[in-house]
């Protein structure tokens, strides 16, 4: 079977089994009475993150493939935040505008994160390492705890918030009254779905680097971290369409938060060397892109314009420029 055949493949299926394990993981949250920013910041930004925790450790663990884990979950990251800069379209003034200035809480974090996570790449070298947690980086510990810290401030913020002010992607339906069991089965099968077919990716991804020599990182940042992604992209575009756009973004910005927990859990499964002294120092490009995108989404969120330029505001626009920027650079450095 053709290799490109197999990598769209998979990508549809990711998609798909990423639409609805979000869908059902709203209906769970709507069933047990969670609040519904919470679920976009922290249910569905781990949910939708499955992918580049399955991708990254098999990266790791089966494949050997360090770089990829790497490139593609910092990849995702920027993509990620592209896809903010896209939900303009869905929406007739700003998304910036739109949605509430809280969100710049998890963008600031995010910011945060990331920078360590550039740091770790470039001068990571003259750190410790951690021998009795399997040769892992003193700066993984870092990133768990900035997390925690995070996710602790973001829920004492939220909620304060009031639940007017949150639109719920489930309201309405009939949905979140079916029997617990009816939508804990299709919930676990969506993530085992989406499970079994991130473990092909890597291998894939090392099959095309190989037959177009385009290198370990370029790949991991534009196909491994798009595909990845896709299940954060059919999340957020549905709720944009319906008008959630507080749960779109915040899907997207809670992703990127645990996205670097991915990192920390990866080093640890890596076992031969601290992580990110292992890979490519172009990754510190897309990590460094990424606090430029995630700093672009403040400037967005804290200025609040009222008008697009067209069919996206300025601050969308400089978000496609910077990712853009990203993989062009990234694909003359390969």
């Amino acid at each position: 079977m053709n290799i490109w055949f197999q990598f769209l493949f998979c990508a549809a299926v990711i998609f798909y089994a990423g639409h609805k394990l979000s869908l059902f993981g709203e209906i769970l949250a709507d069933r047990m009475g969670l609040a519904k920013s919470w679920v976009g910041i922290v249910l569905l930004g781990v949910i939708t993150s499955l992918c580049e925790l399955v991708t990254s450790v098999s990266s790791v663990t089966f494949h050997d493939l360090p770089d990829m884990a790497v490139s593609g979950t910092i990849g995702s990251c920027l993509f990620n935040l592209m896809v903010i800069g896209l939900l303009d379209l869905f929406s007739k003034r700003p998304v910036s505008h739109v949605v509430d200035q809280g969100q710049i809480l998890s963008a600031g974090f995010g910011i945060v994160l990331m920078g360590f996570a550039a740091i770790d790449i470039l001068f990571g070298k003259y750190l410790p390492i951690m021998t009795f947690l399997n040769a892992s980086d003193p700066l993984s510990l870092v990133y768990v705890l900035v997390y925690f810290l995070g996710m602790k401030m973001i829920f004492s913020y939220e909620s304060t918030r009031a639940a007017a002010s949150i639109v719920a992607l489930a309201q309405g339906t009939p949905e979140h009254k079916r029997p617990l069991a009816a939508i804990l089965l299709p919930f676990i099968f969506y993530a085992a779905l989406i499970v079994g077919t991130s473990c092909y990716l890597p291998s894939l991804a090392e099959q095309i680097g190989k037959m177009t020599g385009w290198g370990q990182s370029f790949i991991g940042s534009s196909f491994i971290a798009v595909t990845t992604s896709l299940p954060e992209f059919a999340v957020s575009m549905s709720a944009a369409k319906r008008g959630s756009f507080d749960i779109a973004v915040g899907n997207l910005l809670g992703s990127n938060l645990f996205n670097v927990v991915i990192l920390a859990v990866t080093d640890f499964c890596y076992g031969k060397a601290p992580l990110l002294r292992s890979v490519s120092e172009n990754n510190a490009l897309t990590a460094l892109t990424t606090m430029i995108a995630t700093g672009i989404v403040i400037i967005g969120l804290t200025y609040r314009s009222e008008k697009k330029l067209w069919l996206l505001a300025g601050d969308a626009i400089a978000l496609l420029l910077v990712y853009v920027l990203a993989n062009v650079l990234l694909f003359y450095a390969r």
